[in-house]
């Protein structure tokens, strides 16, 4: 009988400055309520300024997770903030053959999780994703450069590229393909795909987090709400703080 041994490590939460099995501390700032705008965007804009003048690495990274339905399987991964609305926070994707188009057409549910470790800050958003209309997409891929424009037209993103077929060098092939029939062509004429554009996250929770000492860290949430006395927007805000 062949005996199986298992072995089980313990990863403790041990920061890059000390040795120690104890994680770092978060002593960068706090955050009070009178600290906040009573309104999620503008709370938003003024932290992703800050972030920005802290130098924080590419501070537009943000997590974007999906879920599929019926199954209900989660799926995660890392893009761009490229725009941020008086509705939404915009990313741009492909709309024909990504997991994050699949999931959204089953289930329109999505968030969006951003780490500013410089500031020790999180913001998650929970709320409906809507695709933006082709002439909206269209403003956006006209400023993108050329290259990534006919990578946008090439990749049929998340198919599989069948190494036994020629891996990489299928799509290689097809952003060639794609650049010749665009030779002629200005950048500004070069038209966004049909299959591919904006997507928006219409969000109903805004959650901003600070970092403070033993992890007993700042949380507060913002939620939507229906304002039936308001004609104009018809929703406000209720802002509440978190346990952490």
């Amino acid at each position: 009988m062949r005996v199986v041994q298992l072995i089980l490590c313990l990863v403790a939460p041990a920061g890059a400055k000390t040795t120690s099995a104890q994680a770092d501390q978060y002593l960068s700032g706090k955050l009070d309520r009178t600290d906040l705008s009573s309104d999620p965007f503008i709370q938003f804009n003024d932290w992703f300024s800050q972030a920005q003048s802290a130098s924080v690495y590419q501070p537009e990274t943000v997590c974007l997770s999906t879920a599929s339905l019926p199954s209900g399987a989660p799926s995660s991964r890392f893009v761009y903030l490229k725009e941020l609305d008086s509705k939404g926070f915009i990313i741009y994707s492909n709309w024909a053959t990504s997991r994050k188009a699949a999931d959204i057409r089953s289930n329109p549910q999505a968030s969006l999780a951003f780490w500013w470790r410089e500031l020790e800050r999180q913001v998650r958003v929970e709320g409906e994703a809507e695709r933006l209309t082709k002439e909206e997409s269209q403003r956006y891929f006209s400023l993108r450069a050329r290259g990534s424009k006919i990578g946008a037209w090439a990749s049929e993103q998340s198919s599989v590229l069948r190494e036994e077929d020629g891996g990489r060098d299928i799509l290689n092939q097809r952003v060639r393909d794609i650049d010749r029939s665009f030779q002629g062509l200005a950048d500004k004429d070069i038209e966004v795909p049909d299959f591919w554009g904006g997507l928006r996250i219409i969000p109903l929770v805004v959650e901003f987090w600070q970092g403070r000492d033993n992890r007993l860290h700042d949380r507060f949430r913002y939620t939507r709400q229906k304002d039936e006395s308001s004609e104009m927007t018809g929703w406000n805000w209720k802002i509440e703080r978190l346990s952490p």
